[in-house]
C-alpha cells in the first residue's frame, strides 16, 4: 500500500509535513516525498491528515457478561470507525476480570478483532476493595494495567499496598475517583440542574476530595497513579499541585466533559448521565486549560454502551454512560481545535502519543514500526445518524461536527474505510 501526499502529523517524531508513506506487510517500509507506486492499492491523501492510530485507554466493551450492549467485535468496529487502532477495556465485566480463566478467554477472542483490543485486570477480587487479585500472574498473562474502574478504592492502606505492588511490575493503577459517601445520587451534577431534574446529584467535592486523598497516598509510594475521567476545576488544580511535588500521576478527560455542560441535560436528559457528571462551564473551561498546559495528559472516551430501553428510563433510574469511540475525534476537532484551544498536533498527542505512553505501546510514524494509522479530514463536517456500536446512547446523534475519518489502518490493513 502507498499513501500519497498526506499531511503527516506525528507528535512523537515532531513531524508536520506533506509526505508519502509506503507500507509493506504490517510495517511502515518507507517515508518520503515523490515515492513511486508499484503497490496494489494507492490512497491519495491530498488535503487529509495522516497520523498515528488513536489509542483509548478507557473503554467498556461489556464482554463478557453484558454483550447485548456491546461485544469485542462490535466495540472494535466502532473504535475503527473513530480512528482508533488500540483500545484498553476495563474489568467490571461479568465475570470480573480478576482471574486467569476470564483473562485468557478475553485475550484469545480479542485476537480476531480488527484492531488491538487490550484489557486491564482488576485491583481487587470482584471489585470488593479488600482482597487483592494476583497482580503478577495477570500481568504476566497479558493484562496491561490494573483498575477497579466503576468503583472507588476507599481503603487507603489497601491502595498504598496496591501501588507498591504495581510499581514492581511497572504498571499503573487507574482510579475512579468518586467518594460515594458524599454523593446524593450519581450521574448528574449537584446544583440547580439536579434540582430541576428532581435528583439529589453528585457534588464536585466527591471527586476532588478522593483525588486529594489518593494523591497524598501517592507521595508515599513509587507507584504510578492514573486518574480517570476528571470533571471539575478543583481536580485540575489539585493534580497540577501534586505533579509539582513529584508524585507520579497522569490523568485523562473524556470528550463529554470538555464538550457539554450540566444545563445540556435539560435537553438531552439521561443521554447525558455519566459518572462523574457533566459539570458547569467554568469546569469545562478549566478542563480545556488543563489540556493546554499539559496538566491533563490524555483524552479517553470511557465508551459506555447501554441499550435504548435502559436509557429511556427516567433520569433517576437510567444507567450512567455515554458512547464515545465514534465521535471522539470529531468532538476534539470541533471543540478544541476549531476554537483555537489546541493545535492538531497537540490533539493527536492527547489521543495517540500520550495514551500509548501510559502502557508503553509502540507509536509513531517511523520506518519499521507497525503501520497503525488514521487518515482524516479535519475540515469536513458530518452528522452522526447511526453507529457501528450495538448501542446508540449518544447525545451527539444528529449533531453536525467537524472531522471525518476516511481510513483506519491496523497492521498494514485497512480496517475502516469511509464510503
Amino acid at each position: 500500500m502507498l499513501i500519497k501526499n498526506g499531511r503527516v502529523i506525528d507528535p512523537k517524531n515532531n513531524i508536520d509535513e506533506v509526505l508519502d508513506i509506503r507500507i509493506s506487510g504490517e510495517k511502515i517500509a518507507e517515508i518520503g516525498k515523490g515515492l513511486t507506486s508499484n503497490e496494489d492499492e494507492v490512497i491519495e491523501a491530498k488535503g487529509l491528515v495522516l497520523s498515528p492510530g488513536l489509542v483509548d485507554v478507557h473503554v467498556h466493551f461489556r464482554d463478557p457478561g453484558f454483550t447485548y450492549k456491546e461485544d469485542l467485535l462490535s466495540g472494535s468496529k466502532a473504535a475503527a470507525r473513530g480512528g482508533f487502532t488500540t483500545v484498553v477495556c476495563m474489568g467490571n465485566t461479568n465475570p470480573t476480570m480478576d482471574n486467569e480463566e476470564t483473562l485468557k478467554d478475553f485475550l484469545e477472542r480479542a485476537k480476531s478483532c480488527p484492531i488491538n483490543v487490550k484489557t486491564i485486570a482488576t485491583v481487587s477480587k470482584k471489585l470488593n476493595g479488600t482482597e487483592f487479585t494476583d497482580f503478577e500472574r495477570l500481568i504476566s498473562l497479558g493484562a496491561v494495567g490494573l483498575s477497579d474502574d466503576g468503583v472507588v478504592i476507599k481503603d487507603g492502606k489497601f491502595l498504598l499496598e496496591a501501588l507498591d505492588r504495581a510499581s514492581k511490575l511497572n504498571v499503573p493503577i487507574s482510579l475512579h475517583e468518586e467518594d460515594t459517601d458524599l454523593i446524593g445520587s450519581p450521574g448528574v451534577n449537584q446544583g440547580d440542574v439536579s434540582k430541576t431534574l428532581g435528583v439529589k446529584g453528585a457534588p464536585k467535592v466527591s471527586e476532588y476530595a478522593q483525588i486529594s486523598k489518593d494523591l497524598a497516598i501517592g507521595q508515599n509510594t513509587k507507584g504510578h497513579l492514573h486518574i480517570q475521567h476528571i470533571s471539575c476545576r478543583e481536580s485540575v488544580e489539585i493534580i497540577k499541585f501534586f505533579k509539582s511535588l513529584g508524585v507520579k500521576v497522569t490523568c485523562e478527560v473524556t470528550p463529554n466533559h470538555f464538550s457539554l455542560v450540566d444545563t445540556d441535560l435539560l435537553e438531552i436528559g439521561s443521554l447525558g448521565r455519566i459518572n462523574p457528571p457533566i459539570r458547569k462551564e467554568e469546569d469545562r473551561q478549566a478542563l480545556i486549560q488543563g489540556l493546554k498546559d499539559d496538566t491533563i495528559d490524555m483524552i479517553a472516551t470511557d465508551h459506555a454502551p447501554h441499550t435504548t430501553k435502559e436509557k429511556e428510563r427516567d433520569i433517576s433510574r437510567a444507567p450512567s454512560g455515554i458512547l464515545g469511540l465514534e465521535t471522539a475525534l470529531s468532538l476534539g476537532i470541533t471543540n478544541l481545535v476549531k476554537p483555537g484551544h489546541l493545535t492538531l498536533m497537540k490533539l493527536i498527542e492527547k489521543m495517540s502519543t500520550n495514551p500509548a505512553k501510559l502502557y508503553d505501546f509502540e507509536t509513531g510514524i517511523t520506518k519499521g514500526n507497525v503501520a497503525d494509522l488514521v487518515i482524516f479530514n479535519p475540515d469536513e463536517k458530518q452528522v452522526y445518524t447511526d453507529f457501528l456500536s450495538k448501542s446508540e446512547n449518544s447525545p451527539y446523534r444528529d449533531k453536525e461536527l467537524f472531522g471525518v475519518v476516511k481510513y483506519t489502518i491496523h497492521n498494514g490493513k485497512i480496517v475502516y474505510r469511509d464510503i
